[in-house]
């Protein structure tokens, strides 16, 4: 589990969460590879369960079948979370619709998935997401979406949020119904592309993140030059007074 997941995951909980004590909430692909989010949700008081599809470390359930979660009931849940998963599930919709399921009305979903990496596959490895891709989802499970961002950050001072080539992608979403995933009417559905602006809080992103260090670094630059120029604009006029003070010095005698 890299560090920016675990700050995204981390941000979640103290934004989200704040104002929700002691939530049930299942991780979905829970297995402790080199990382995991339990202390994140136990430290804040909430009960975690983690869930994946082998035994082993920070895994507390396992499906007996892979797409559907008989063991687990709908509206079970307060919180659902998956980070670092989806990407390696094959099908990956059917998992986030048993997400949806089990959720509970009102309660929240948090995906964190990769928009950029390398393959790495455990045991495959088939998807990346960007920002309308989780919009996506959201709509198509008839959820409310609350935030969405890729490789972006609370501000330019997060500098572990981002990331040149292995970034991630999350989104936030609320189940405002009971009971069975519910799917968009497809009839009557037309794209309108969301405003990322109106669903990232305000993050910096990448982009915008480069643009001002550049900005910065060149100002630095101009000032140091400024600086530069000063001081030998300084030093100057204390050689010429010298040479006009020798000078004088001369014509005396």
């Amino acid at each position: 589990m890299h560090e920016s997941s675990l700050k995204r995951m981390e941000w979640f909980a103290d934004n989200h969460l704040k104002n929700r004590k002691e939530q049930k909430v299942l991780d979905v692909g829970s297995f402790n590879v080199n990382g995991c989010y339990r202390e994140i949700f136990l430290s804040r008081g909430h009960m975690y369960t983690g869930l994946d599809m082998e035994a082993g470390p920070n895994v507390d359930i396992i499906p007996r079948k892979i797409y559907e979660w008989d063991e687990i009931l709908d509206d079970t849940y307060d919180v659902v979370i998956t980070g670092q998963a989806i990407e390696h599930i094959e099908f990956f919709w059917i998992t986030i619709a048993e997400i949806v399921r089990i959720t509970k009305k009102d309660g929240l979903i948090c995906v964190i998935a990769p928009c950029g990496f390398g393959e790495h596959r455990y045991p495959v490895d088939c998807w990346r997401f960007f920002t309308d891709g989780m919009v996506a989802l959201a709509r198509y499970y008839n959820l409310k979406l609350i935030h969405a961002h890729t490789n972006s950050a609370p501000s330019i001072y997060d500098i572990e949020w981002f990331s040149e080539d292995c970034s991630d992608t999350m989104m936030i979403a609320q189940k405002t119904y009971k009971g069975k995933t519910k799917i968009v009417d497809l009839s009557n559905y037309k794209c309108i592309p969301e405003k990322h602006r109106r669903i990232n809080n305000g993050f910096t992103s990448y982009i915008d993140y480069k643009e001002i260090i550049k900005a910065k670094s060149a100002n630095q630059f101009d000032v140091k030059k400024k600086s530069e120029k000063s001081r030998n604009n300084n030093i100057k006029t204390k050689i010429i007074k010298l040479l006009k003070k020798l000078r004088r010095k001369i014509k005396d005698k």
